[in-house]
């Protein structure tokens, strides 16, 4: 069987950190201490740049929900076309209407935008009401997989539905498990969920410099030594 491990990446040297620790993969934003939002034009192109492997793109406005007004939904349609033309491999993305269900609609357009990126539908998933029907709609939708912890706080507190949607999924969609996975949880997720691939920043706290100041704020960045051990695990199990 072979593992994927994907990598939330919120700069160019965490971009750089993942690859050279050997993630297949990147999921690339900024603004990671709250949820990750959508890096900039110049982050992008930069990161597609100096990377050989696969490079997916956040498409979130704003942090907060993801019931997204008019104005909002034109902007990522617009950061969409941007991934597609700097030659994106594919973007993770995910609205809800008010009522907690899959916006279908409005990810619909998106997805067909995207093409012939890769669309993930990130943890928008996690607090959808009903899961199994989520899914259902997802995979109608064409999306290569879901990123999600299964609705609880960490994708380890989420195993039990993890597995559920994965046996649910039955081959017709990815389930990767995201939120606190770690080198001591990731082979165990791996055998209680069934699920392949696997999504964590194996980030790291930046000191703050010796003078900080009022502009300071907490910093972190992916270790490529943390990246090297996880894909080291997945490898042996492989």
């Amino acid at each position: 069987m072979s593992y994927t491990l994907e990598i939330c990446a919120n700069s160019v040297q965490s971009a750089q950190a993942a690859q050279a620790g050997g993630a297949s993969r990147i999921e690339l934003c900024q603004n990671l201490e709250q949820g990750g939002i959508t890096p900039s034009y110049g982050l992008v192109r930069r990161v597609r740049a100096l990377l050989s492997i696969q490079v997916f793109v956040l498409i979130r406005p704003r942090p907060g929900n993801f019931v997204y007004d008019d104005e909002e939904f034109a902007l990522m349609q617009t950061d969409v076309l941007a991934c597609r033309e700097l030659g994106c491999d594919g973007v993770v993305l995910g609205m809800l209407d008010e009522d907690g269900r899959v916006d279908v609609a409005r990810c619909r357009t998106l997805i067909e935008l995207a093409r012939p990126m890769q669309v993930t539908f990130h943890r928008a998933f996690d607090v959808c009401q009903d899961q199994a029907q989520a899914l259902e709609e997802i995979i109608e939708l064409g999306c290569a997989r879901i990123l999600t912890s299964g609705g609880a706080t960490s994708a380890e507190a989420g195993q039990q539905q993890l597995a559920a949607l994965v046996a649910q999924a039955a081959g017709r969609i990815s389930i990767q498990p995201g939120a606190g996975i770690h080198a001591d949880n990731l082979l165990p997720l791996a055998a209680a969920t069934g699920a392949t691939e696997f999504h964590t920043s194996a980030k790291k706290l930046i000191p703050l410099p010796p003078q900080p100041n009022e502009f300071d704020t907490t910093h972190w960045q992916t270790d490529a030594g943390l990246v090297r051990e996880l894909v080291g695990l997945l490898e042996a199990k492989n």
